[in-house]
């Protein structure tokens, strides 16, 4: 985009009188932006938006619902919070349940949601797709139905194509749509990451509402979908994993688990919650604390990706598992060192993952069946809960088994480390012709006469004159024209001198001023690079930068010299110095 430089000037201005950037006060003036791009985003300038195919992946630095705060931190803040004294409030904060629920009349309950988090596939549309399954899972772990939603977007606007906003966005309405659940409106950010989410607002009736926290012992354990989603996330991220892999797992988090919420009431569950940021761990062992119980799960009946197995070996896991395990760590208790293996899918972070719900004995296969039967391979009866007991206190989950058993999904779709993120070839003769033509740029600029200190660094003017400020009188420009007038060379007699003597004088000045004596050669050329830089001179600093090079210093040293000049001088010398460096090649 064209730059408006007295937009900038004006800009920059101010943000050297506050010392700070003045649309962030965190970053200095000049920031990375100005110094990297030359653009200057306070003053609007932004760089022309990145269109095409984007992966969402690589604008987040935690994918999916690895982005979330853990367990940890979440409940101890949440703890200081007050009670809901409300009676019509159901479940509420206190109970830190999937939803709150919230009492219309005595038959009907409103249950409301929200829920937002960053992409964890690559594909706009898809990620919209699964925000809206992710967001409206609260309302089917209780049992509910979904009404209306809200969208919540954060987008980096500035630098990503609105084309691919407008596709996360169809992505989630057409979802919600799917649940029968329209969109009603919203509110977006520009923001730095990529987030979606929606506020979901659903009914339920009285007796058709299941909490977290009602399961019984004897219970067995469903859940509804495949684990390993966190990781298969991280693995993009890292260009790690095969785009068949990613697809397949991206439509398991875009399906809606509206078919097991409808039959598991219809099957007399007990309890369900969904499972996602916390990991299974995390969720079944606040569940079995909820109820008072302890529960067990058997490794070898537990659905999960083919490429957990992949990302355990390699140790492709999300930071979010270590978070999920110092929470649930204390409560999980491995039969096996086989067991002790597989731990890590446990603490995976879902996202729009599974509802892991608790049937009296005897009705979970039932239930099983007919979800199958609906096309949902991944259901599975995964365990059951147990009075708490010597062996397994209240909120313990044991894990039996050698391994896992029940893998989901296309094998062999991690890439190894050495084949992920491969650079393109470098295509050497233009890389030479490249330089070349940069060559003979830079010496045609080298050949060009320039003035040596011509007339002082600039300034930027902050008391710029306009509509209702007094014109200067010839009274100021007077006194700024003295102030600034050299006063001529003489002689101690008076006479003037002539300006070849002159000049042989300041010649004999700089060869005494540089020369070594308490302060080395090497020092003195160091701070004639700085005063080059705060003078504004480029010939000057030219012939130093290359005396100093061929002194042995380093680029580097070169730089945390001018950093003192720049201290100093500001974003314009700053400006100044990166230009010189630039037309030098340095």
């Amino acid at each position: 985009m064209a730059i408006d430089l007295k937009r900038r000037q004006a800009v920059m201005s101010r943000s050297r009188k506050l010392g700070h950037c003045v649309c962030n006060p965190r970053r200095p003036c000049p920031c990375e932006d100005l110094v990297l791009r030359n653009l200057c985003p306070c003053a609007g300038e932004k760089p022309p938006p990145v269109k095409g195919q984007v992966p969402l992946t690589r604008y987040v630095r935690k994918a999916g619902c690895a982005s979330k705060i853990g367990q940890a931190d979440l409940l101890r803040v949440l703890g200081n919070l007050p009670a809901m004294e409300d009676p019509r409030v159901l479940v509420g904060t206190a109970a830190g349940d999937d939803a709150g629920v919230y009492e219309l009349d005595p038959d009907h309950l409103l249950v409301q949601t929200v829920d937002v988090f960053t992409p964890c596939v690559d594909d706009a549309y898809l990620f919209g797709q699964i925000a809206a399954a992710n967001s409206v899972s609260d309302v089917y772990a209780m049992g509910g139905k979904p009404l209306t939603a809200l969208s919540i977007l954060g987008f980096p606007i500035d630098e990503l194509d609105g084309s691919l906003m407008e596709a996360l966005l169809r992505g989630g309405v057409d979802k919600m749509a799917e649940a029968g659940c329209p969109v009603v409106g919203g509110h977006s950010m520009n923001d730095e990451e990529v987030k979606c989410g929606f506020a979901v607002t659903g009914l339920v009736t009285r007796g058709n509402l299941l909490v977290r926290d009602r399961a019984q012992a004897g219970d067995e354990l469903v859940l509804t979908k495949p684990l390993g989603t966190g990781m298969v996330a991280f693995a993009a991220q890292l260009g790690r994993v095969k785009k068949e892999c990613l697809d397949e797992v991206g439509a398991w988090m875009a399906a809606l688990n509206k078919d097991a919420a409808e039959l598991m009431v219809r099957h007399g569950a007990r309890a369900c919650t969904d499972v996602t940021g916390y990991g299974l761990a995390g969720h079944l062992v606040t569940m079995a604390r909820g109820s008072g119980l302890a529960a067990s799960l058997d490794l070898a009946r537990l659905p999960v990706f083919h490429a957990v197995e992949e990302c355990v070996r390699a140790d492709i896991l999300p930071g979010a598992v270590d978070r999920n395990e110092a929470y649930s760590v204390a409560w999980v208790k491995p039969a096996s060192p086989g067991a002790a293996r597989c731990l890590p899918v446990l603490y995976d972070p879902q996202t729009s993952g599974g509802l892991l719900i608790a049937f009296p004995p005897g009705k979970a296969e039932g239930f099983v069946e007919e979800l199958r039967s609906r096309g949902n391979q991944a259901a599975a009866v995964i365990g059951r809960f147990l009075p708490p007991g010597k062996e397994a206190p209240e909120g313990t989950l044991l894990v039996e088994g050698e391994g896992l058993g029940f893998l989901v999904g296309a094998r062999d779709v991690i890439l190894p480390s050495d084949e992920a993120n491969k650079p393109p070839p470098v295509d050497v003769k233009a890389l030479k012709e490249g330089k070349k033509k940069e060559e003979e740029e830079r010496e045609a600029r080298e050949e060009e006469p320039l003035e040596c200190c011509p007339g002082g660094p600039p300034v930027f003017d902050d008391e710029e004159r306009g509509p209702g400020k007094a014109p200067r009188n010839e009274e100021e420009e007077e006194k700024e024209r003295i102030q600034v007038e050299k006063p001529k060379e003489t002689t101690p007699s008076g006479e003037a001198l002539s300006p070849e003597t002159v000049e042989g004088k300041f010649m004999d000045f700089m060869a005494a001023a540089n020369r070594g004596g308490r302060v080395s050669t090497e020092t003195k050329k160091l701070v004639a690079v700085a005063l080059a830089i705060a003078n504004h001179c480029e010939p000057c600093l030219r012939s130093h930068l290359k005396s100093a090079l061929a002194m042995g210093f380093t680029k580097e040293e070169l730089d945390e010299v001018a950093n003192q000049a720049i201290a100093f001088g500001g974003c314009t010398a700053q400006m100044f110095y990166k230009d010189v460096c630039r037309k030098l090649g340095i």
